[in-house]
């Protein structure tokens, strides 16, 4: 395939095991895990845990990735679509309350036939950075049940010097406004899971609150209610920003009381996190698990 998938649509030759692109994936799905996550949002992951795939590369370029191996690295496994499937069925015969795709930008080409064959009854989980072409996922539409979607700047030159995108608002905020008229308002089942909706990701970066304050300022005044929001402050120096200030210390006090606060003021439906969330310890092993069929 030739590849025009996001936003830097690179033109890259893909074939089944090589990629040339940004990304360097492959066209069939490269994974790092699969397995069942417990530190999703709780209308994600609720009691049972949701059924999280990891995808291997990244389309952005962000420094302080959490992900770092798999998303910079490369590290994984590349599997065929029969073992998708089976991927996903072994992850509701655990008691997954939905089938969770992240980063799975680069590997939007499948996600209509994999919502084809996933479990009856579990939601798909578009579990993205945020920087998509409209063109994308109006592939997606129909396949998709829910876009848990990062809002991660508004200034071109953070997005630049953090992610090496500075067209990133421009995509993201014409992506989200696609993806809430794909879904519509958030519908949850009686446990409490989101079935359909999109919840909006925003990640306080130290030393960038006040380009936090624009993103939450941008979607009180362009975006409807019924969507759901999760205000993270659980950030950890990771990669590269370990030597990069001010990304390489976590959030002060002050930082999170200032987003805290402008949240509280607007009311904004769904979760913010306390800074002790701040840990290293809720970052999954990317060791393959799952991935390969047990014997």
């Amino acid at each position: 395939m030739i590849c025009t998938l996001c936003p830097r649509a690179c033109g890259a030759l893909r074939d089944a095991q090589h990629g040339e692109g940004y990304c360097g994936a492959p066209a069939l799905p490269r994974l790092a895990r699969a397995a069942i996550h417990m530190w999703e949002e709780p209308c994600i992951s609720g009691t049972r845990g949701s059924g999280t795939i990891f995808f291997s590369g990244c389309s952005l370029g962000c420094v302080y990735c959490q992900n770092y191996s798999v998303s910079h690295g490369n590290y994984g496994k590349t599997v065929q679509m029969a073992r998708m499937y089976e991927i996903m069925d072994e992850l509701a015969a655990q008691g997954a309350h939905n089938i969770n795709l992240v980063t799975p930008t680069h590997y939007a080409h499948l996600i209509p036939d994999l919502a084809r064959h996933k479990p009856a009854g579990l939601p798909l989980v578009y579990n993205c950075a945020g920087y998509e072409r409209v063109e994308t996922l109006e592939m997606l539409a129909g396949a998709v049940d829910v876009y848990l979607t990062d809002l991660k700047y508004v200034s071109p030159r953070v997005s630049a010097r953090c992610s090496d995108a500075a067209d990133y608002f421009s995509y993201a905020s014409a992506a989200i406004q696609k993806m809430i008229a794909q879904t519509g308002s958030a519908v949850f089942n009686d446990e409490g899971i989101l079935m359909r909706g999109v919840i909006i990701r925003h990640l306080v970066l130290p030393g960038f609150s006040a380009d936090s304050l624009h993103v939450l300022r941008w979607c009180a005044e362009n975006l409807p209610d019924g969507i759901v929001y999760s205000i993270m402050a659980q950030y950890t120096p990771c990669g590269s920003a370990v030597n990069m200030p001010p990304l390489n210390r976590r959030l002060n006090a002050a930082e999170y009381r200032r987003i805290r606060q402008f949240v509280e003021y607007q009311d904004f439906t769904g979760y913010i996190q306390e800074l002790s969330s701040a840990k290293e310890e809720y970052i999954p092993p990317f060791d393959l698990s799952g991935v390969e069929k047990a014997t």
